[in-house]
């Protein structure tokens, strides 16, 4: 048999394949992804891939509503800055229009000194160009009356504790208020510009005829001052008990605060004293945080409000330095401000807490900044403010004229929709819709209707009667849900509905102002301390054994709302058991919350007369608010701050209501 030669074995070769791919020609890619994703797809739960199309559905959802959201947005947008033009415009024919003019103290035999007005400079960091000084003949004439006056000195406990302070009494310059100031709109004076009759052509008017109660006011300011010129002069706050102080911004908050209180109590020692403090010692260039809307209503509301009532250029020069420097709270992608800016740098930010401000405050600044631009002929502070009150009057997410308490700086929508409220957050915008309509001599007609729409929202989702004694009261809506619950701050309402009466807007709403009266009155009547707490809760169900209310917080921080109302309701109808319930409230601070060495303390405990577990912090709207509301609340002149003439914004400050040409 025939055998072919054998071959030898092919020897065993080890080699390695090198593929380069230019991403084609791969062959094996498709079962290599097939075995690389598909398989680990079958190789998970049913569990697992349910888990993933819900993520992958519920992105795609979350998109689609950010789209739908974007889009809202922008074109609201788009609308507004044809509506600016519009609603910009709405009030031609009012006096702020004309060029303003910041009036310098003169002499009375002085000629009037107008200063021109210059172009509008663009907005740039630090001081303003404000520089106005009195001439030198009033300041030698000023020299003159403090040597005449010398003499007066000697009171120890008077003494300045700064260095700067002296010893001798000035001698007062104007009058508290002048009798036929309530009847005649201030803007009145003025044709081209804003004149103030020079305080030394002013009637020596300090009142000789005060009834008891207001003494006793009088007496309790001097108290509360006593301690905070001794153990806190040109600090934020008075700590009565520990006999010091509290900084907040470090801007001598409760001195500014008080100052036409001072003015309208007639007390003219404190008045100038404090003023020298304002003139020397009063720096807003500083390295410091303030909230916005704090320093707005206290401290820039006091400045233009003095400056209304002294005449005293000094006041108009401060308020715009601190305007000016308040400006960059506004520069958000949608204009809502900051809550918080650094006057010295020119920051604005969020505060720790949220990236969103709240509602009533960036509502809550327009009488102050509108006021401002009215002045001093800038209108950069106007057109800030009115810009976010255009946009808030166009925006989706109310119920019934009700609005929800924060706002975003990004987007400029509200957020955390759901929950209404006229408490802490909430409460001033419905204030301000109201008085800023009156300041503007009622042209503003966007501002009233909302006004209007928002008090039948309150009627409709917040009025509820408590049981068994049928007090009516504001609640909250959470997310559809009611809740008894009520914030001393609302005892603000009252006063409110009672000034849109006396303007002309509709007679029921002062049936519920008294009604409201009534409920604040017993809130703080049914307290054994006779003083409000913070929060109440009311029953509302029909049940043996229930009282109507119950505190919540109980503590009290000499709050000025109940004051406030009173004061309304009594200018306004007459009553006079408004002027005794504002009687037993003074007696009640006197009582429980006054510190023998000086000066008034907040309590925790209002259900507790024997230990009312003093505080030890004197707010700095005790002496701006809660006093003053109640010397005008026991006074029978009408013409005191007359409103027809005046509009307090929300910290107790009268400016002036604006007038048609």
């Amino acid at each position: 048999m025939y055998l072919p030669p054998s071959r030898p074995p092919p020897s065993h070769r080890d080699f390695i394949s090198v593929t380069l791919s230019f991403g084609e020609g791969y062959d094996n890619s498709k079962s290599r992804r097939r075995r690389s994703c598909w398989r680990k797809w079958k190789q998970l739960s049913r569990m697992q891939r349910n888990v993933i199309f819900f993520l992958f559905f519920f992105l795609v959802i979350c998109g689609l509503l950010f789209y739908i959201n974007s889009a809202t947005h922008w074109k609201a947008l788009s609308v507004r800055s044809s509506e600016e033009q519009k609603m910009g415009s709405e009030i031609p024919g009012l006096k702020p229009a004309h060029p303003p003019v910041l009036p310098a103290l003169q002499k009375a035999d002085a000629k009037p000194e107008v200063l021109s007005q210059k172009p509008r400079k663009p907005f740039r960091r630090g001081p303003p160009s404000l520089q106005l000084k009195a001439p030198d003949g009033d300041r030698k004439d000023r020299q003159d009356r403090r040597q005449m006056a010398a003499g007066k000195a000697g009171d120890p406990e008077a003494a300045p504790r700064e260095a700067d302070a002296q010893t001798t009494v000035i001698s007062w310059r104007g009058a508290v208020i002048e009798p036929e100031q309530g009847t005649h709109l201030p803007s009145r004076r003025a044709e081209a510009s804003i004149k103030h009759a020079s305080p030394e052509t002013k009637t020596e008017n300090v009142p000789a005829s005060l009834n008891m109660r207001q003494k006793a006011v009088v007496s309790a300011f001097r108290h509360a001052w006593k301690g905070y010129r001794k153990y806190a002069w040109g600090r934020d706050e008075l700590k009565p008990l520990s006999k010091s102080y509290n900084e907040w911004f470090g801007l001598g908050l409760t001195l500014i605060d008080a100052l036409d209180t001072m003015w309208i109590l007639g007390l003219k020692q404190e008045f100038e004293e404090a003023k020298r403090w304002v003139s020397k010692k009063l720096n807003f260039q500083k390295n410091v945080d303030v909230n916005l809307f704090e320093s707005t209503i206290r401290i820039l509301g006091s400045l233009l409000s003095t400056y209304h009532l002294s005449g005293d250029s000094l006041f108009l020069e401060k308020a715009k330095d601190l305007g000016t420097r308040l400006m960059p709270a506004f520069r958000t992608p949608s204009r809502i401000p900051f809550s918080d800016v650094n006057i010295g740098t020119g920051v604005g930010h969020p505060p720790r807490w949220t990236s969103d401000s709240t509602v009533a405050e960036v509502t809550s600044i327009q009488l102050e900044f509108r006021e401002l631009s009215r002045l001093t002929g800038d209108t950069e502070f106007q057109e800030a403010v009115q810009l976010v009150t255009r946009h808030v009057h166009g925006l989706g997410g109310k119920k019934d004229g009700l609005v929800p308490m924060f706002i975003s700086i990004y987007s400029g929508l509200f957020t955390h929709p759901g929950m209404f409220t006229l408490g802490a957050r909430a409460d001033s915008y419905y204030e301000y819709l109201l008085k800023q309509w009156i300041q503007g001599g009622k042209q503003e007609t966007h501002l009233r209707d909302d006004y209007l729409e928002a008090v039948e929202g309150i009627k409709m989702h917040l009025l509820r009667e408590s049981e068994p004694s049928k007090l009516t009261f504001v609640g909250e809506l959470s997310h559809g849900h009611f809740r008894a619950k009520m914030d001393h701050l609302v005892c603000f309402l009252p006063g409110t509905l009672a000034l849109g009466v006396h303007h002309g807007l509709p007679a029921e709403h002062m049936d519920l102002a008294k009604a409201l009266m009534e409920t604040c009155h017993q809130m703080n009547r049914q307290m054994e301390t006779g003083l409000s707490p913070e929060i109440m809760y009311f029953n509302i169900f029909p049940l043996a054994g229930r009282q109507d209310m119950e505190p919540a917080d109980r503590h009290n921080l000499l709050r000025p709302e109940t004051a406030e109302s009173l004061f309304y309701l009594y200018r306004l109808t007459g009553d006079r058991k408004y002027q005794e319930w504002g009687w037993e409230l003074l007696q009640s601070f006197n009582q429980f919350t006054r510190v023998p060495s000086g000066g008034y303390s907040s309590i925790n405990n209002v259900r507790d007369p024997q230990k009312p577990e003093p505080r030890d912090k004197m707010e700095s709207f005790f002496l701006g608010e809660t006093l003053k509301y109640l010397y005008l609340l026991f006074t029978d002149d009408k013409d005191l701050l007359s409103l027809d003439a005046y509009v307090f914004n929300t910290e107790a400050h009268p400016l002036p209501i604006w007038t048609p040409a």
